[in-house]
């Protein structure tokens, strides 16, 4: 396919942007020793986009046969020739230079896929049925299993021409368990680029199964978070959370173009000096992180960069287009959920690096607080204010941990709250593997960092 999209790219004597994506998603689901859902989706075809004229055409086509590859092609540069006019803010030239070209391929990609369906089946069917083992108070229980294959070739007529093979496993279960006429339910997943050596690195699908069931049970005897302003240690999972939602998508160029708070605010202090935020498309740290990809959607290679250094404002994320309206190099963060899809300016894998206390100082340095962990939902907007439910909070009493409290919801204004920040743990994990950005177009992210020690509003009961 490679070699098609390069001899269609020489021809159309202008710019031409093309992408051939095959994705096949498969997905596995259990409840109550059953399976609910067993599904295999398969999808494929070639996207293009065309600049003339200063603006964008775009077109797709699920036919790989070279003439209605050619036709799209011409649909785009039509769509492009007529709503040039219109258009009053021109595309400037986008920046040349560094292109990928060859192959990239994820080493996991082969053995996934030929692996028999009916061990995948078993893997969500015995976790289900270990979680409904844990205690009789587990009501219910659900586990799901899926996996997604992609294939790639992305050409453009000013030298990119790469192929991209990865492949992105992920495995949740949750728990439903219910005393005294009260109901909790909590969740345990994860998501890695990769295989099963990947995405059950740090615990097995049973040991998944095993805590989300007993801290449900745990749950559903816990008194109800209190409300008011806390030290806190915000865990990974909720860290990754706050870096992706509330700081991320701020200083997404597109976003600040329209007017984020993120605006006008480059080699500004924004955060304490203990905090350096980063996106990119390694996995740092160690392997597996979800969004790890090699080359984005427009041809330039994903690198890793810093957002915030040292509390200090630095980047944006940007595509080739705004990478030219700021005068920068682009950072490799086009990406495309299907071939149909027009690439977005997306974040990859998003973290806070760590620092140089550990947990257990940062615990003792508390009085009277919470250990915060495991993100439910939650809602950010462009001025930095963010929302989120948590899944399970701990209190700190005289630099110990106590109970399990629940119901508790964190808020704040995610740049002031890194202000507030005063230690950074060693600790790092990924921790949003099984989670997706909603920009748009649906798109497969990881977040994480370490454990930090901050000040938030926590919402609970009074």
């Amino acid at each position: 396919m490679l070699e098609v999209l390069e001899r269609l790219a020489a021809k159309a004597g202008h710019f031409v942007e093309l992408r051939y994506h095959r994705k096949e998603t498969r997905r596995f689901e259990v409840e109550l020793g059953r399976l609910e859902n067993a599904i295999v989706y398969r999808r494929s075809g070639v996207g293009v986009r065309v600049l003339e004229r200063g603006t964008w055409g775009v077109a797709a086509t699920s036919d790989l046969s070279d003439a209605a590859i050619a036709q799209a092609i011409e649909q785009a540069t039509i769509a492009a020739r007529a709503s040039a006019d219109f258009r009053k803010v021109k595309v400037a030239a986008l920046p040349v230079g560094n292109l990928a070209r060859g192959r990239f391929a994820t080493a996991e990609y082969a053995a996934l896929y030929q692996q028999p369906l009916e061990a995948k089946m078993e893997l969500a069917l015995a976790a289900e049925a270990r979680a409904r083992e844990i205690s009789s108070h587990v009501e219910t229980a659900r586990s799901n299993y899926q996996e997604i294959f992609e294939e790639k070739a992305i050409v453009t007529s000013d030298g990119a021409a790469c192929e991209l093979q990865v492949v992105r496993s992920e495995f949740a279960v949750n728990a439903v368990a219910a005393r005294s006429g009260t109901r909790a339910t909590y969740s345990e997943s994860s998501g890695a680029t990769g295989g099963w050596d990947c995405v059950f690195r740090d615990r097995d699908h049973l040991g998944l199964a095993e805590r989300a069931a007993q801290l449900a049970v745990d749950l559903s005897t816990a008194p109800a978070a209190p409300g008011g302003r806390f030290k806190v240690i915000l865990a990974p999972s909720i860290v990754g959370l706050l870096a992706h939602e509330a700081i991320g998508h701020t200083v997404e160029a597109d976003f600040v173009q329209a007017g984020s708070v993120a605006a006008g605010k480059l080699k500004q202090r924004v955060a304490s000096e203990l905090i350096t935020l980063c996106d990119s498309g390694n996995s740092e740290f160690y392997p597996g992180a979800s969004g790890t990809i090699a080359v984005d959607d427009e041809g330039v290679p994903t690198r890793r960069t810093v957002i915030i250094r040292q509390g200090i404002l630095e980047s944006y994320l940007h595509n080739r287009e705004s990478a030219a309206h700021f005068e920068v190099a682009p950072t490799g963060n086009a990406r495309a959920w299907e071939y149909a899809d027009e690439p977005l300016i997306r974040m990859r894998n998003t973290y806070i690096e760590p620092g140089d206390a550990s947990l257990a100082e940062m615990i003792a340095g508390i009085g009277d607080g919470f250990l915060l962990e495991g993100p439910l939902n939650g809602q950010a907007d462009a001025t930095g204010e963010f929302m989120f439910a948590v899944a399970r909070a701990q209190r700190i009493r005289n630099g110990k941990l106590a109970e399990l409290v629940r119901g508790a919801t964190v808020s704040g204004v995610a740049f002031e709250v890194l202000q507030s920040v005063d230690a950074v743990s060693r600790e790092f994990k990924w921790d949003m593997g099984t989670g997706y950005c909603g920009k748009g177009q649906r798109m497969k992210v990881d977040a994480g960092g370490p454990y930090l020690r901050c000040e938030v509003l926590l919402g609970g009961q009074r």
